[in-house]
Parts: C-alpha cells; sequence; structure tokens
C-alpha cells in the first residue's frame, strides 16, 4: 500500500495540488489522469520517492517497480543488465563488487577485503546469486527471446525494449507497480499484450497514459488530478467523467438553489431594515450566513476545439497507385501494393512498428499536390506509379512534426505565414481554439512542448482547409481532451483520411478502410476496425482447424 499523507505541491506562486490525503490499496489498478501539465508525471515522482514535496510526507513499501517514461535511457545495457537494475540496492553493489575484483590482486588493501565481504553480504540478500536466472524467467514469461537477451537494449523494437523494461521493474517481486506512460512508442499489438499482462497483476498498480481505451481497460480506479487536489473515482477513465461532471453539476445546481433563497432573503432584509421587523431581519442575516454558496474551485482541464474544413471538394477518385514497392537496401518493405481510394474514405494504416506504415505515406506523398514544403518529393521509391485524383489538396501532419515548425519566431508569426491574406482575427481565433490565448500567440516556437507542436501543426491543417488529410501519429504527445477532440473533429470531417496512430479508440469510431501491414505485406480491409478484428479472428479460427483435425486422428 502506498499513503499520500497531506501533500502539497508547489512551483512557486503556482499549486498543483494541495493537503491531499489518500492510499492506494493492494489489489487495485489506479489510472492517474489530468490534462498535460496537470502533475501527473509530478506525483508519480512524489510517490516513488524520487521527488520531494512541498510539503507531506509518503508511506511506500521498501520495493517499488517502476517502468521509466524513456525508453532510451538504457541503449547501451546489456538486456539481462537492464533488468538486474530493477533492483538498485544489488546493482549497485554488484557494480562495486566487480570494480574491487578487477583491481591487480596485490593492489587489494585490507579495507578492500572488508568491502568485499560486505558487498557479498549484500549481493547474497538481495538474491544476487540468482539474479541473471530469475531475471532470465521473467524475460522468457515476458515473451523476450532468449537470442536477445545479450544483446544491447538499442537493437530492440519499442514493444521488445518495453517488455524488458517491464521485467525491470518487476524484477524482485515488488508489491506496487508504478508506470508513467507504458503505451508510449507501442504498436497495438505490444498495447493489448501489455493491457492483458496488467488486469493479471496482483499489486499496487498506478498508471498514466494518454490511450483512454488502455485506462478503461486496465483502471479499477481512478486518481484525477483538478481544482488543485486529487480526487479518487471509482472506475477507469469514462466511469472518471461521467461521475465528474455529474458532482459538479450537482454542486452548481445547488448553488443555484441557494443563490435564489439569498436573494429572497437580502430582499426582505432591503425592505424591513429600517422598520420594526428588527428582530425578523437579524434572524435572515444569520440564515443569509448559513446558506452561502460552495466555492467551486476552477477546473483545470481545457478542451481544445478541432474542426476540419474544405475549402473545395477533391474529385471522387482522389489517389489511386499501382504496383508500388519501396526498399531499404535488400529489405523490402512494400511489395507491389495497389490501391484506389475514393472520396471520403479513412483508412486506418496498423501494423507493428518498422513494418513500413511512415514508408508508404512518405511513398504517396512524393508527388502530392497541396500543401507540402517539397522535401517529400525527394523520397524515392523502388517501383510502381502513384495518381492524385483532380483538385486533391493534401494537408500532413508528419511524425517528427516538431521539426517542420522553424525556430526563431512566435507562434503566430509561424502560423500567419500559411495564410497571409487572413484577418489577424481569424488567425488568432484558431490559436485560441487549440488553447494559445493571449500571450501564448506570442510564444517563441523554439519553446514549445511537444503537445502544443502538435496543436500547432493541427492549427495549420485548420487555417489551409485542404480536402485530404494524411496524418501520421497525430496523437503521440496530446492530452486525453485534444485526442478526444481530434478523433471528433475526424469522424465530423468530410474530406479523405490516410492516419497511422496506435490509440485503439481513434481507429475504432474514425476509420471506414483498414491497411494492415506485415512482414511486407498489406492487408486491405474495407470495413471498420471492429469487422476486421472479427474477420482477424475468423482467420485465425480457420488456420488452427486443419491442426484440430490431423490432432484427432
Amino acid at each position: 500500500m502506498l499513503t499520500l499523507n497531506n501533500i502539497t505541491m508547489r512551483y512557486g506562486a503556482r499549486i498543483l495540488f494541495e493537503d491531499v490525503t489518500c492510499s492506494f490499496l493492494d489489489g487495485r489498478r489506479y489510472a492517474i489522469t489530468g490534462p498535460n501539465g496537470a502533475g501527473k508525471s509530478t506525483l508519480m515522482k512524489i510517490l516513488a520517492g524520487e521527488l520531494e514535496p512541498t510539503k507531506g510526507d509518503v508511506t511506500r513499501p521498501k520495493k517499488l517497480g517502476i517502468l521509466r517514461q524513456d525508453q532510451f535511457a538504457f541503449d547501451e545495457f546489456r538486456v539481462m543488465d537492464t533488468v538486474i537494475m530493477g533492483n538498485s540496492v544489488l546493482w549497485k553493489a554488484l557494480q562495486e563488487r566487480d570494480a574491487l575484483y578487477a583491481k591487480p590482486h596485490e593492489s587489494l588493501t585490507d579495507k578492500d577485503g572488508m568491502r568485499l565481504g560486505e558487498l557479498e553480504g549484500i549481493v547474497g540478500e538481495e538474491g544476487g546469486y540468482t539474479a541473471e536466472s530469475d531475471a532470465a524467467v521473467l524475460l522468457t514469461g515476458l515473451d523476450v527471446d532468449d537470442s536477445l537477451h545479450d544483446r544491447k537494449m538499442g537493437e530492440l523494437q519499442g514493444g521488445q525494449k518495453v517488455r524488458v523494461l517491464l521485467a525491470q521493474a518487476l524484477f524482485g517481486s515488488p508489491p506496487a507497480l508504478l508506470l508513467d506512460e507504458p503505451t508510449n512508442h507501442l504498436d497495438l499489438d505490444s498495447v493489448h499484450w501489455l493491457q492483458d499482462y496488467l488486469c493479471e497483476y496482483q499489486g499496487v498498480l498506478i498508471v498514466i497514459s494518454h490511450d483512454r481505451h488502455f485506462l478503461n481497460s486496465v483502471a479499477t480506479y481512478t486518481a484525477d488530478i483538478d481544482y488543485e487536489t486529487v480526487i479518487m473515482y471509482p472506475g477507469g477513465y469514462d466511469d472518471m467523467v461521467v461521475a465528474k461532471t455529474q458532482v459538479r453539476a450537482s454542486i452548481e445546481a445547488q448553488n443555484a438553489q441557494r443563490e435564489k433563497k439569498i436573494e429572497q432573503l437580502n430582499t426582505f432584509i432591503a425592505r424591513f431594515s429600517a422598520g420594526t421587523r428588527s428582530r425578523q431581519v437579524t434572524s435572515r442575516r444569520k440564515e443569509v450566513e448559513r446558506i452561502q454558496t460552495t466555492e467551486l474551485a476552477r477546473s483545470n482541464i481545457q478542451r481544445p476545439y478541432i474542426r476540419f474544413g474544405m475549402a473545395k471538394p477533391s474529385g471522387r477518385h482522389p489517389l489511386e497507385f499501382k504496383g508500388l514497392k519501396k526498399n531499404y537496401g535488400e529489405l523490402k518493405v512494400i511489395q507491389s501494393f495497389t490501391a484506389s481510394v475514393e472520396r471520403g474514405e479513412k483508412i486506418a494504416l496498423i501494423g507493428r512498428n518498422g513494418s513500413g506504415k511512415t514508408t508508404l505515406l512518405k511513398s504517396l506523398l512524393r508527388n502530392a499536390t497541396g500543401y507540402l514544403d517539397g522535401t517529400e518529393a525527394q523520397f524515392l521509391i523502388n517501383g510502381g506509379t502513384v495518381t492524385w485524383g483532380h483538385e486533391v489538396t493534401v494537408g500532413y501532419f508528419a511524425q517528427d512534426h516538431s521539426e517542420t515548425i522553424a525556430r526563431g519566431t512566435t507562434t503566430l508569426e509561424w502560423l500567419y505565414q500559411f495564410k497571409p491574406q487572413a484577418l489577424q482575427a481569424e488567425v488568432r481565433g484558431l490559436l485560441g481554439q487549440m488553447l494559445f490565448s493571449g500571450e501564448d500567440a506570442l510564444k517563441p516556437t523554439q519553446a514549445l512542448s511537444g503537445g502544443e507542436s502538435a496543436r500547432l501543426i493541427l492549427c495549420k491543417l485548420m487555417l489551409q482547409q485542404p480536402n485530404f488529410l494524411v496524418l501520421d501519429e497525430p496523437t503521440n504527445h496530446l492530452d486525453l481532451e485534444s485526442i478526444n477532440a481530434l478523433n471528433i473533429a475526424l469522424q465530423k470531417y468530410e474530406g479523405t483520411v490516410l492516419f497511422v496512430t496506435h490509440d485503439y479508440d481513434v481507429i475504432d469510431e474514425v476509420a471506414t478502410r483498414i491497411w494492415h501491414f506485415e512482414g511486407g505485406h498489406i492487408d486491405d480491409f474495407k470495413g471498420p476496425y471492429e469487422d476486421y478484428l472479427k474477420y482477424v479472428q475468423q482467420k485465425a479460427a480457420q488456420n488452427q482447424k486443419p491442426v484440430a483435425g490431423r490432432a484427432q486422428k
């Protein structure tokens, strides 16, 4: 069990949360929610003991399993060593012990000998003599192949890294597991695997994620950071939103009734205060003091408004391509893919990381018409033809979108260049919709966070009004409120969309067609994601039937 005891966290005059007391109990799975900047990672660091609060203290178990947000921090280490680092006491003792044993024998002092004895004691107590075999059991259980155990972390793919880092968090059987953005850089298959695994975890689980479907599937309680405090709600993210809305609506309704009553009492007081009914007036004044309205703290949730319009529609067939091929050396990423896209289709590109989704988008964009900067034309393909249709205007959200925002200017100036004839009120209005209000509209572009950069690119697309959107990982860096706004905007958009995302809800609620990438082959399924999943299940069942038949014989 972890307990926050009267915790307050301030940065200067800004209060993240104040006088918070709550407990995280064994056998429960908690989501920490709140918009970007609310203090989710700060709260996680306080729980982990990596950050001291302004006031208060934390009661925590001796061992904590912590899944680090930075998946690239261990790239120079062996997979096996990365797992053992999950027990920091053991790892430090092993490193110090090995350094002493590496000294020439004649240079070892009596002090070194005594220290080696102490270190061997620590290694024994912490299970160091079976550490590698214990780590191997964890890795094998998490489907990390034996052949990878001695490889460097930098050689692994994103999904494999998360499995290793989860093994690191679990090493030593900690009674509590803290996961900060575990789904970052994961493909859908890896997210589903992690989701299933965490639902079986028996200790205290605390997780931060911007994946709504993941939180709804995993969390049994939600700790929401808002109104300068942490409020605990039963259920997942959607349950929290409903409960939170009902609580606030109830308080507002009670306030309205109280304000009406106070107005009636004040009218009586004003009418009779100078008359003979002074005793009744005094009674009414006391009643006014008693029923003062409950002061509502201001919510820190900010909801952007996204609406993609079109300056003019495209032709009925905005995109056709035949026999498209793309290789990287001898690696064949796309092997003769042919497809025709109709106006209004919304196609989700799904598959493992590195399977060719971004490569396909770049292969198509190299001769696209619309709002592109020309660098896409430099991307070479190995075969096939790509034909863009009548009056198609493409708007592009690149995966590495922050590099497309020029430094040394303001958000307002940067956005203005894409429509110089626009009125400043129009541009400022768009920025305001995307939460760049007031002075934020003049924020230097080099100071933008990942989430702010993503919102600014979406501003550009709204300003340009293309009729064909190509979006490569647009939900990365966005908070839940922004992802929900983007989801709704894409559903309402009347143009054509090609998009890559690992957000389950966006794929499920937006896509009308699926391109699934696997082993150089692209499966073109014409239908929504729910139907595609049924198709995959039926296909898997059919493939198993002959095997079952042989077994019966």
